[in-house]
């Protein structure tokens, strides 16, 4: 299934790019879109690599077989590039920038043209490196509508980049049920450095609750078909993180049912920036990183392989809604309801916290909040 492997997507890479015991937080929509458009270029070993990411691999792969089929999961991303309410506000954008000194083909335009928000653009990498980064950080700053102002910073293009593919997302909505504002107060969170006092928000609603499989999960609703969902430990959040997988991930979200809930919750706000070079490597995403990579889907132009992968999130929880921006640039260069008693359900430490598309299963946003 499409949401299996974006699951294991949005775990596989959380693992591999988030230091352990501090916050994190990055966009599964974002960087998928980006790598998938990306698989688009690839052939060869070089598409192998990404699919082995983004799709779900097959139990025993023939002979000569593809690694697995990723239009599944880009067809998930383009659903979830749809809400179902006028009250919620979502933002995809999906651009090729590339020099005018390249030759796009004729079918990867075609492709760039089914993704949401796709649209191709010109800019002077090899004549004015600053130039093509204002370029960029501005088209990034007018979809994420100023949350994330500068995406790619200062000397990260140079005269030898020919290509950048960059995802771009914006998220606001409102919770269905809001938090009271008057009910928020000060109240204790047991981070790894001890406990310290954060802005908490309190509800008393019905909720979508389970506790099972040692996690207490809440699903909070918003408007557009979008749900938070807070997945709280009954231990400690490392080796309970370490432990899940997409199937046990999509079990605990899943079995969720409406039940009274006393929820308190605290104030979020994460600004976080992620290098993910290093963990698309240690993924086994590393000949796209190579002067040998073959990318002859985008350009003929060779040697053509991947530079850096940028990514940048920022994630707000309050008490009327949730507001959320990312984006993700792929640099290229050549050479050159219920009446039983409410559950208490009291966040007050680690806490892994998703948003996501309810309809298809997209992760939006994907969080490990250790100090709020």
């Amino acid at each position: 299934m499409a949401v299996d492997s974006h699951l294991r997507f949005t775990l596989a890479l959380h693992r591999a790019a988030a230091a352990d015991g501090v916050d994190a937080c990055f966009s599964p929509y974002s960087a998928a879109s980006a790598l998938g458009l990306v698989s688009r270029a690839a052939r060869g070993r070089t598409a192998d690599e990404l699919r082995a990411l983004l799709a779900e691999p097959e139990p025993e792969p023939a002979v000569g077989k593809d690694s697995g089929d990723i239009e599944p999961h880009a067809r998930l991303l383009r659903e979830a590039a749809e809400l179902d309410d006028d009250a919620a506000i979502l933002a995809v954008a999906n651009t090729l920038w590339a020099s005018d000194r390249i030759t796009v083909e004729d079918g990867f335009q075609a492709e760039l043209a089914t993704w949401p928000g796709s649209k191709a653009e010109t800019a002077p990498f090899e004549t004015d490196p600053e130039a093509a980064r204002e370029l960029i950080n501005t088209d990034v700053r007018r979809t994420t509508r100023g949350l994330i102002p500068e995406l790619l910073p200062a000397g990260s293009l140079d005269i030898d980049t020919r290509a950048s593919i960059v995802n771009a997302l914006y998220l606001k909505t409102a919770w269905r049920l809001p938090f009271p504002e008057g009910a928020t107060a000060p109240a204790a969170f047991h981070g790894p450095g001890g406990p310290r006092e954060v802005r908490t928000m309190h509800l008393q609603e019905s909720v979508g609750y389970q506790h099972a499989d040692g996690w207490q999960v809440v699903t909070l609703n918003a408007a557009g078909g979008v749900q938070a969902v807070v997945l709280l430990p009954d231990g400690d959040l490392e080796p309970a993180e370490a432990a899940l997988d997409e199937h046990r991930l999509a079990a605990l979200i899943d079995g969720t049912r409406r039940r009274k809930a006393r929820l308190s919750l605290p104030k979020i706000s994460l600004d976080v920036r992620t290098d993910l070079d290093g963990a698309l490597k240690s993924l086994g995403v590393r000949e796209l990183f190579q002067p040998s990579a073959d990318l002859t889907g985008l350009t003929a132009t060779k040697p053509f392989w991947v530079d850096s992968v940028l990514h940048q999130a920022v994630l707000r929880l309050d008490e009327q809604g949730l507001e959320g921006a990312a984006a993700t640039a792929v640099q290229m260069r050549t050479l050159s309801l219920d009446t039983s008693d409410p559950v208490e359900v009291t966040v007050d430490r680690p806490f892994l916290l998703l948003v996501r598309h309810a309809g298809t299963g997209a992760v939006y946003f994907f969080a490990r909040v250790v100090r709020p």
